[in-house]
């Protein structure tokens, strides 16, 4: 029987995933039994820097870092403002296996084989995910295609959504900097459902997708 936490993820996702090292961030798995990773930090703004430069330069989403700093202007922090990163996390109560997505914290956990020498880490990237009308679905599956530039095809649920607010949107959008899937996607065995980039990374780390999560560039590269 799954626990009550594990029923609160809604996907554990297995096997195919190649995290990017360039920006990642990797903790050294604890032994069973220890699930705290990280430590709370603090920095300080820099005067061009608004607080979502700070959240996805230390791989923090919107939520995050807005709910740990409040008061704190989002867009001028102000040069020299303590920012608090709050980067210790709970390892989620699953199998330390595949890729774990934590819906309520919006924030994914990828367990990546042993090393050679038998050492094991864990990356932990934050996420958007489903609106509250657009919940991303509960499950199993894992993922069966990446793409490169790929193209969207938006479904007309998403396309009457638009039309509504006066947007029409093509039958299929480009590969390219204008596409709202970004340049990486990880198609998923519950069809429709996508881990994907972003043309617009300040939204990450909120519930804002219609259904996908969405990562910021550097992540899913």
């Amino acid at each position: 029987m799954p626990s009550p936490f594990l029923k609160r993820l809604h996907w554990l996702l297995l096997g195919g995933f190649i995290a990017s090292t360039a920006n990642a961030v990797d903790y050294p798995l604890p032994p069973s039994g220890t699930d705290v990773i990280g430590e709370v930090k603090v920095v300080y703004a820099k005067k061009e820097e608004t607080l979502l430069d700070i959240a996805r330069t230390h791989s923090l989403g919107y939520d995050e870092i807005v709910h740990a700093n409040p008061g704190v202007d989002r867009w001028a922090p102000g040069e020299k403002t303590p920012i608090v990163l709050p980067s210790r996390f709970i390892l989620p109560d699953t199998p330390r296996e595949g890729i774990v997505l934590n819906i309520a914290e919006m924030r994914v956990y990828y367990y990546p084989a042993a090393g050679a020498g038998g050492e094991r880490v864990v990356h932990t990237y934050p996420v958007s995910i489903g609106r509250m009308d657009w919940k991303t679905p509960m499950g199993l599956t894992k993922v069966v295609a990446k793409d490169v530039d790929p193209a969207w095809r938006p479904p007309a649920s998403i396309k009457a959504e638009h039309a509504k607010e006066g947007d029409i949107l093509p039958d299929v959008v480009p590969g390219g900097p204008d596409n709202p899937l970004g340049r990486f996607a990880m198609r998923l065995g519950v069809p429709g459902y996508l881990i994907h980039g972003t043309n617009k990374p300040f939204g990450i780390g909120m519930r804002v997708t219609h259904g996908c999560v969405r990562m910021y560039p550097e992540d899913i590269e």
